[in-house]
């Protein structure tokens, strides 16, 4: 039987659920990813529906990719950038950043929904200095074949390069199935470990079906393979495992216990640097 998990809800407050994944109990991590989140479909009517206040992250990459709606990133670097569909914003925080996440109206958009990850960097780059990307659709490469349309936001795969800066050796695919009228399958053999996450419609794999809210698993060197028999919206992720554990605290991931400790006083201590337009922030779970 192929190994998989189901994400369960969270509340980040104000009724806005979300899916989480990664991590769980069976699996900490896929590849350097180390945490899953599916977003949405909420709809959207004040464009308020989303306000995350200004946090701070420490060791990782957090990558934003949107299906639907409008979501205003301002940080501590400056950076004001509004993502939409099929875009996506790279946020490397190394030795800390602090930002926050706004949905906007758009009349455009009935609905907010979307991914969020996060990518473990590598020992020798986790106190690495803090940075910003953002790719637009068009940056984003694309191929296309039997009904499979798959966008490559980061790395190296089918023989696309994506233009996102990584530190650590990945793919992150989004992958969307548009049937027209027919069964569509696809099978791929792949040298890391990987992850296919279901955000719309549903698929089989290896006899076993799956709906949204689920991440099949697949081992180093196994074949990823799936059909849909009805329009589905699906995320491949993966890599080579981390080769050191990660402490993983609130916003925080590091190879080392202390890294986090000196992380959680900084911002207790209100040491981080600040986000330009945002006056209040998120504290410190559990403090005072």
């Amino acid at each position: 039987m192929t190994k998989s998990l189901i994400g369960h809800s969270k509340d980040l407050g104000d009724n806005f659920i979300i899916r989480r994944v990664l991590p769980a109990l069976e699996k900490r991590s896929v590849g350097p990813f180390v945490f899953f989140d599916h977003f949405g479909p909420v709809p959207v009517v004040t464009g308020e529906e989303l306000v995350v206040r200004a946090h701070p992250h420490i060791g990782l990459a957090t990558i934003t990719f949107l299906y639907d709606g409008v979501i205003t990133h301002r940080d501590s670097l400056e950076v004001e950038m509004d993502i939409r569909p099929n875009e996506t914003n790279w946020m490397v925080a190394g030795n800390g950043i602090v930002h926050s996440e706004r949905s906007k109206f758009d009349p455009k958009y009935e609905v907010l929904e979307g991914i969020q990850t996060w990518i473990a960097l590598p020992k020798e780059k986790e106190s690495m200095d803090p940075s910003f990307q953002h790719l637009s659709e068009s940056e984003i490469p694309v191929w296309k074949e039997n009904g499979v349309t798959l966008r490559l936001l980061g790395g190296k795969f089918l023989g696309l390069e994506s233009k996102a800066v990584v530190h650590f050796p990945l793919f992150y695919a989004d992958i969307e199935v548009n049937r027209d009228g027919n069964t569509v399958s696809w099978q791929l053999s792949l040298e890391e470990e990987a992850g296919l996450y279901v955000s719309r419609g549903a698929i089989e794999s290896n006899g076993e079906s799956y709906t949204v809210g689920s991440m099949i698993l697949f081992e180093k060197g196994s074949k990823v393979t799936f059909t849909a028999k009805q329009n589905s919206r699906l995320m491949l992720l993966g890599g080579e495992p981390l080769k050191e554990k990660r402490h993983l605290y609130w916003n925080f991931v590091a190879t080392s216990q202390e890294l986090i400790d000196v992380a959680k006083e900084r911002w207790a201590k209100d040491e981080f640097p600040k986000v330009p337009k945002e006056t209040d922030r998120i504290p410190l779970p559990n403090s005072n």
